[in-house]
């Protein structure tokens, strides 16, 4: 907890020695020049308590770009003109993605993005496959499909910046995400609406 600039005098003055030539009134040139001491004590711990917040990414402001140069961003899937929540959010993603190839991974990807997404598998046809399964061939093994809202629409928050839009929407950035993080050999298909 910052102390105050008051109390930061009062140590300084404490530290002084005692006698008349370091007069403790507060209108006398010594306490003025504790004071202004004092003043740039303050603006240091300050400062300091705001570094706190910086040194996560889930807060930080003033060294997001800091942040983004030593992640890598911002990356194709970013686009360029990406809120302080979004830019926090693609942070936090590299930051913490510890891989996989699960289905509850591509999922719990798109949730961090802001998308609520399902996931399909398929394979090739065979006999014990009821009728109305779709006649795949041998390389629908390597297919999948990801459903998702026809629009995922992200609206200004609280945290948002005063120059952000009020809302922005759009899907590229699931395409995008999910086709870097897919498996090398699996082709995704995306359904809409669904």
């Amino acid at each position: 907890m910052a102390l105050t600039s008051d109390q930061y005098r009062e140590q300084l003055s404490s530290l002084a020695p005692p006698g008349r030539t370091l007069p403790g009134r507060t209108d006398s040139n010594w306490q003025r020049l504790l004071g202004g001491l004092a003043g740039s004590f303050f603006n240091v711990d300050a400062r300091a308590q705001i570094l706190v917040d910086e040194v996560d990414p889930r807060s930080t402001y003033e060294l997001l770009p800091e942040w983004e140069r030593v992640a890598g961003l911002p990356d194709p899937c970013s686009p360029g003109e990406e809120t302080i929540a979004g830019r926090r959010r693609s942070l936090l993603r590299i930051i913490t993605s510890t891989g996989g190839q699960s289905r509850a991974y591509y999922i719990e990807i798109a949730k961090a993005l802001g998308y609520d997404i399902s996931i399909q598998e398929h394979h090739p046809q065979t006999v014990e496959d009821t009728v109305d399964y779709s006649v795949n061939g041998a390389s629908w093994q390597f297919a999948w499909t990801v459903g998702s809202a026809t629009e995922t629409v992200y609206y200004l928050t609280a945290a948002s910046d005063v120059s952000e839009p009020l809302a922005s929407w759009g899907n590229q950035r699931l395409e995008c995400v999910i086709n870097r993080y897919k498996p090398a050999q699996t082709y995704v298909l995306f359904a809409y609406g669904s």
